[in-house]
């Protein structure tokens, strides 16, 4: 009676692995409603520009690079969620045949919580890296402290990204 007991309950639990799916999907979602939102963020500003006739002014510029810097961010997160749904579904459901075929790019084979930390490590990284951009472009360097300031900031995201592509 406890053999069975235990044999059930385990495969409760082991099915219970499945609750995963809705963490897969509501990603996926997530992703494309950002890969969406970052594509009109970008092509406002280029409409403006051919509507302009590509003449811009110092706060078009302003504009244009800070709307682009903005869409690579928000295209960076949707990628995370994108690795994220990858590894949960390969972790905790089944393999990505599609994925482990000849041709396909190994770049997002996850074999374990590890790789999945890692890979989504790199590219929470990069966003940082270019949140700090956005930010850093904006920002009036008016005396030396604050320009040395931006110096130390680039060095650290520099250092960050050494130690984060040493084992490589």
């Amino acid at each position: 009676m406890l053999k069975l007991l235990e044999r059930v309950f385990e495969g409760i639990l082991w099915r219970s692995r499945w609750m995963v799916i809705l963490a897969v999907i509501f990603s996926l979602f997530a992703a494309l409603s950002l890969f969406i939102v970052a594509s009109v963020e970008i092509y406002e500003p280029i409409k403006h520009l051919f509507k302009n006739h590509f003449h811009i002014t110092s706060e078009d510029h302003g504009f244009l690079v800070g709307a682009i810097i903005s869409a690579i961010d928000l295209y960076l997160i949707a990628t995370v969620l994108i690795i994220f749904s990858l590894g949960l579904y390969e972790l905790f459901i089944s393999k990505i045949d599609e994925a482990e075929g000849e041709g396909h790019s190994k770049l997002l084979a996850i074999h374990s919580l590890d790789d999945l930390k890692g890979k989504l490590g790199r590219v929470v990284l990069m966003v940082l890296i270019v949140t700090f951009f956005k930010y850093s472009i904006h920002i009036k360097y008016e005396t030396p402290v604050e320009t040395l300031y931006l110096a130390a900031g680039v060095l650290m995201l520099a250092l960050a990204l050494y130690f984060s592509h040493k084992d490589h």
